[in-house]
């Protein structure tokens, strides 16, 4: 059940498995969504506490009692563990979240055992990190071993913290890495709670370490960090610019990017209209609109165009927002600058031609609400078909034939994710294969699951979260040459 007011009790950095303040003792605020007020102020971490944090994790990885030698079993008892302290509290984390975050309880409800659903998979993984041996020329006997890279920093989002803490931890930690993470300004409070369990559960000190902060002073003191051999972000795809150069300023370090995206859904006109609402509905207006890979472009065959978008408008504008702690289905955007971006994108809309179905404005006059906002008549030139809105705005463009439909959705700089909606299966797989995206879903959306991997293509980043391909991400290999006697 929800706490409407949860205790916040968690609002300091942890270093070396101790809560401390930060060296300048500086604090920022973390404010409800919902009201825009105030909730607590939290330590606000810079360079020299990136530093403690990275000579704590390097001791944790380099000591004679390493975390990267430990015994697999034991690393897995320990995400074990945690999992299931998480799953004791879910109720409680799940609270802070919507507190901080603005989603509705139920999704985050949803978002805390996905998280412990994926802590339990990485944990099975401990003891299935090993190398090869290869038969090569000559008198040699030669073998692969996969070790840790060592340090690692990882910099969260703020919209789906939890899930993506645990897709972070999950495969650093089974790999035998240590971490320091910092949190989304936005939402420290969950991680910072979840972090707590952590000692609780019997992490060693130093193993896990997060700094809370801002971008440009943690985060760029996490990238730069001459100590730290990897760093992951989500977020978006400038910052994710940024972060490149740095790494490659600092030390090479090896960078794992999961970055925005503008994906495209398609609709045939073989499919039942309402189920064909229903996905694409999801697709975009999941979480706010406040996601990476969602749908924003609904591309729908000329056939059932209007049918389409008459049936769309009705459905955004039965979708229930409000009090996050009630039943339904949307909250407020995470911030007033998400709020005023997403606000402006609707403007840009408007004055671009696109005709306005459904929404259009904002919600209330207190906190960060926006109406679901559904646009038909777009064109692919326009700022709404082209930019990252990371809002509850859909766009609904025509297309006739397959070719011209996949020209058009690889027709822009991200490639995260794609959709497909038919029942012709030849279609889809022509779809799947054609489409720039690094996950196509057929008949589906936003599936995105622990065992599989999840990553983009293009300016929607590199590397993986998810499945066995994220633990790679974690891992050097080296090569072992043995001569043998003649």
């Amino acid at each position: 059940m929800p706490e409407r007011n949860p205790p916040v009790k968690y609002i300091q950095n942890f270093i070396n498995n101790e809560f401390v303040d930060s060296v300048s003792k500086k604090t920022f605020p973390v404010l409800n969504p919902s009201t825009a007020d105030k909730i607590c102020a939290v330590a606000e971490g810079d360079k020299e506490d990136v530093d403690l944090a990275v000579k704590a994790a390097q001791a944790a990885f380099h000591h004679k009692s390493a975390w990267r030698t430990s015994d697999p079993s034991a690393r897995a008892r320990l995400l074990h563990k945690l999992s299931g302290l998480m799953e004791r509290d879910a109720d409680h984390i799940a609270s802070l979240l919507t507190l901080e975050n603005g989603k509705p309880f139920k999704n985050a409800i949803w978002e805390v055992n996905n998280a412990i659903k994926t802590l339990q998979y990485y944990a099975g993984w401990c003891d299935k990190i090993y190398g090869k041996t290869i038969p090569v020329d000559g008198p040699f006997f030669t073998m692969t071993l996969r070790e840790p890279v060592g340090v690692v920093g990882q910099i969260l989002p703020w919209n789906f913290p939890i899930a993506l803490l645990a897709a972070k931890w999950g495969p650093a930690l089974a790999a035998g890495c240590t971490t320091v993470l910092k949190p989304a300004e936005q939402t420290p409070l969950t991680i910072l709670y979840i972090t707590a369990l952590t000692k609780e559960a019997g992490f060693p000190p130093g193993v896990i370490n997060v700094v809370n902060g801002f971008g440009p002073t943690a985060g760029a003191a996490i990238t730069s960090h001459r100590s730290i051999a990897k760093v992951a972000f989500v977020g978006s795809t400038e910052v994710g610019r940024i972060i490149m150069e740095s790494a490659a300023k600092s030390n090479l370090k090896r960078v794992g990017l999961e970055l925005g995206g503008k994906s495209p859904i398609a609709i045939f006109d073989d499919v039942d209209v309402d189920k064909a609402v229903d996905i694409a509905y999801e697709a975009v207006f999941i979480n706010g609109g406040q996601t990476c890979c969602a749908a924003t472009r609904t591309f729908v065959q000329d056939k059932i165009y209007d049918a389409f978008v008459k049936r769309a408008a009705e459905r955004a504008t039965r979708r229930t927002v409000g009090d996050p702690f009630d039943d339904v289905e949307q909250g407020p955007q995470i911030d007033e600058e998400m709020f005023t971006k997403a606000l402006s994108m609707i403007e840009a809309g408007k004055k671009e031609g696109a005709k306005l179905e459904a929404g259009g404005s904002q919600l209330g006059d207190k906190g960060y609400f926006i109406q679901p906002t559904v646009f038909s008549n777009v064109t692919d030139d326009m700022k709404i078909a082209r930019e990252e809105i990371f809002g509850p705005v859909q766009q609904i463009l025509k297309f006739s034939t397959i070719e011209e439909l996949v020209e058009r959705a690889n027709n822009t700089s991200y490639g995260l994710a794609a959709g497909i909606v038919t029942n012709d299966l030849n279609k889809a797989l022509a779809f799947a294969r054609a489409v720039q995206a690094g996950s196509v879903w057929v008949n589906c959306f936003n599936i995105v699951t622990y065992q599989a991997p999840f990553g983009g293509y293009k300016e929607s980043g590199f590397g993986k979260d998810m499945g066995e391909e994220a633990i790679e991400d974690y891992l050097n290999i080296k090569t072992v040459t043995i001569a043998l006697s003649q």
